[in-house]
């Protein structure tokens, strides 16, 4: 079998980003398109400049349409030959449209490209946030009061909300948002070592590269950037940083939907090879995988950060595949995350249920703040760390056991239901959950 025979990568052992609207804007055709855009807008701007002709640009646009025609298979063979896939893209450019890439560099078309994709991946991201957001919003609203189990090192500790824990989610979604739209995302024009020198003197350098930018609707940058790559390390943070912040929100997902925990479940669960009554939390278990596989990513792209000379050997190159894979990461991750959280099921009964697993302890904390003022601050917690040991050791209740630990008239409570209920002891969660929903996405000005 040679190389031909293989088939094109279809996703088939990424299903976190297979079908995703990540998949299409990030495979080698859209690159391809994304290259040629960048070769189109370039004549355009010179053309504009007088640096070639205006009937140039239609044969650059006519060469462009006839490569994508051609596909990616042959250019991408040929690409090992000069180590990146612009060198006989051009070639073939050029012999179909003489003024094609006048004075450009390969690593100019590449690295705008890559700003491009990046552009019309993150528009489809901010969407599905933008669904996840307001999913999570009207969640955290319904259940603003709804008590459950606060869990800390895995154990139950004080009791929440359902509302509150949706608040934090969609917070994390909202800056996720933020980040990647405060991303730049620049147009990269600086000829074969950054000085644009094949430009000048018939045209000053900067107009032309704004002109380049404006046609792409990317960017203007300072400088060449071909050695400075704060462009990709931003872009590829706050991409980690999606991937990580809807991991969030499917770690607790995971937890929370547990056999034996069940407070919450997916809308339509997955199934099992072996198992038929199950219905697994695929789409949380995807975007739990994606958050631990960005972070070996981005590494990456700060590594490259120590890129030599004006043009790197290497580092570059080692950008493009973990960029394209964060961009496919995240996009993916979004997608799923905006399923999982319009169709989340939450179920307040067994939140209340599991209230009371350890009966009555969770309201520990506040018992012994009711007891300070009559025993000291040391022996009431002495006395709920003795209650609490015959609550394990006994199997009593947490009421059961500090009625016994008590001598008459030292619990000087009216109320001894409202005390020892979970459910009245919820500090501020309701109205932090008010304050959450308040925020609004970075240039909503609605509302």
């Amino acid at each position: 079998m040679n190389s031909d025979d293989f088939s094109p990568d279809a996703g088939l052992i990424a299903p976190i980003w297979a079908g995703s609207p990540a998949e299409a804007a990030t495979g080698d055709l859209a690159f391809l398109r994304a290259l040629l855009d960048a070769e189109v807008a370039l004549a355009r701007a010179q053309a504009a400049e007088g640096l070639i002709p205006e009937g140039a640009v239609k044969d650059v646009m006519g060469a462009a349409d006839a490569l994508a025609r051609e596909g990616t298979r042959t250019l991408a063979l040929l690409a090992r030959s000069g180590g990146n896939p612009v060198i006989p893209l051009v070639k073939s450019l050029t012999q179909r449209a003489p003024d094609a890439h006048l004075g450009a560099t390969s690593q100019d078309i590449m690295d705008t490209a890559f700003m491009l994709v990046a552009g019309r991946v993150r528009d489809t991201i901010i969407a599905d946030l933008d669904r996840v957001a307001v999913a999570l919003a009207r969640l955290a609203a319904a259940h603003r009061d709804t008590p459950m189990a606060g869990r800390t090192l895995t154990q139950h500790a004080v009791p929440t909300t359902f509302g509150l824990k949706a608040a934090g989610w969609r917070d994390l979604v909202l800056d996720a948002r933020d980040r990647l739209t405060a991303v730049v995302l620049p147009a990269q024009l600086g000829g074969a070592a950054g000085t644009m020198a094949a430009f000048i003197p018939r045209v000053v350098g900067r107009r032309l590269l704004a002109g380049f930018a404006r046609e792409l609707g990317l960017a203007e940058p300072r400088l060449p950037w071909h050695t400075l790559r704060t462009p990709v390390v931003d872009l590829g943070s706050a991409l980690a940083f999606t991937a990580g912040a809807l991991g969030k929100m499917a770690a607790d997902v995971l937890v929370l939907s547990r056999t034996e925990i069940a407070e919450v479940a997916e809308g339509t669960g997955g199934g099992s090879s072996a198992l038929p009554h199950k219905s697994n939390p695929v789409g949380a278990t995807l975007i739990a995988a994606a958050a631990r596989t960005t972070p070996s990513l981005l590494a990456i792209l700060y590594g490259s950060l120590a890129a030599e000379d004006e043009r790197p050997s290497g580092a570059w190159h080692a950008e493009w595949s973990p960029l394209r894979d964060l961009l496919r990461h995240a996009g993916g991750s979004a997608a799923h995350a905006a399923t999982l959280a319009e169709g989340l099921r939450v179920d307040p009964g067994r939140m209340r249920v599991n209230l009371d697993l350890t009966r009555g302890m969770l309201v520990a904390e506040r018992l012994s703040v009711a007891l300070t003022p009559t025993l000291g601050r040391r022996e009431a917690r002495a006395l709920m760390e003795r209650a609490s040991h015959r609550v394990i050791a006994e199997g009593i209740t947490l009421r059961q056991a500090i009625l016994r630990e008590l001598a008459p008239g030292d619990l000087n409570i009216t109320d001894l239901d409202e005390l020892f209920d979970p459910a009245t002891y919820l500090g501020s969660a309701p109205a932090l959950t008010d304050r959450a929903l308040t925020r609004r996405p970075a240039g909503d000005h609605d509302a």
